[in-house]
């Protein structure tokens, strides 16, 4: 039942862009305010991201093992890993494996701190503990009483942003700190769209996800408008204005577009073109992030901020 391949599927290794992404953010932040980048720190915050990553999806896996088991409109990005519905793990294994994740992470951030100067990481780690705990457990536990988009905004447009450009640059002096505002939209639009196909379950148990609570439709719309004003809002990350954000937030808006038309049919019993929208809104918002990082890497290049 343990088996690797068992364990592989519950890692959700497509999960890993939600927490790469906003991490290369930041370090591509810290470029850009002080000149400097350490490949180490790159692999470093790559193993932190991956451990952050197997500490909230088992922790998911676990809160959610009863809505998941009626789940049947599951996407490959929504609707757990499976492995609990499957029998291939049990629910003591998953929370296990999140309290030994939690515990490999709580001794690397000390370490970092003591051993490498930054004395802040057991604080992000702390903070991410936090997130996943307020996020799937009692008391607030708010994926299922409501906001847990907001939680989700909070740890991957917020945490992980500023854990990455610590980590680069060793302090928080140069942090863009407007950015974290549309960043966090965007973890906003990344915990909507994950939720839009697991709606009739979520319904059926009582999840009061964001499509639960304004319904799916409008849910979808809210996604592609949160997203279009994070768009808007290039010049609060990068020092551009007018044309230059324009140009920055064209080719988001180019694929974004490609949603609209499944605006008014994609439900999450429509399980092809649910998928199909939270992929293309999904990768939208990844790339807008991209961009807004490579900006940041041009900045760097011509001299800082």
């Amino acid at each position: 039942m343990n088996g690797l391949p068992a364990w592989l599927q519950a890692a959700r290794p497509l999960a890993q862009v939600n927490i790469l992404v906003p991490l290369l953010f930041g370090q591509a932040m810290a470029f850009a305010a002080t000149g400097r980048f350490n490949v180490g720190w790159l692999w470093a915050c790559a193993w932190l991201g991956l451990l952050v990553q197997l500490l909230i999806v088992f922790a998911n896996d676990y809160a959610d093992r009863d809505t998941d088991a009626g789940n049947t409109t599951f996407a490959r990005f929504s609707g757990g890993s499976r492995v609990l519905p499957e029998g291939r793990l049990t629910p003591g294994a998953l929370r296990g494996a999140a309290l030994g994740v939690l515990g490999v992470l709580t001794v690397v951030g000390g370490g970092l701190a003591v051993a490498a100067g930054r004395p802040w990481m057991p604080a992000f780690v702390a903070a991410t503990a936090v997130l996943v705990w307020a996020y799937n457990f009692s008391p607030l536990r708010l994926a299922y009483r409501g906001h847990g988009e907001v939680v989700q905004g909070l740890g991957t447009g917020v945490v992980l942003p500023l854990l990455g450009y610590y980590a680069q640059a060793g302090e928080f002096a140069g942090f863009v700190g407007w950015s974290l505002a549309p960043m966090l939209l965007l973890g906003a639009v990344g915990n909507i769209v994950t939720a839009l196909p697991d709606f009739p379950s979520d319904l059926a148990s009582g999840k009061r996800t964001y499509p639960v609570r304004r319904g799916q439709w409008l849910a979808r719309r809210h996604a592609l408008e949160l997203l279009a004003i994070s768009a808007a809002c290039s010049g609060l990350v990068l020092p551009v204005t007018g044309v230059g954000a324009a140009m920055l937030a064209a080719p988001v808006l180019a694929v974004a577009a490609l949603a609209v038309p499944l605006l008014g049919s994609a439900d999450a019993e429509n399980r092809g073109e649910c998928e199909r929208f939270g992929m293309i809104v999904s990768g939208a918002a990844h790339l807008l992030v991209l961009v807004w990082s490579a900006g940041f890497v041009v900045v760097g290049l011509r001299g800082g901020l």
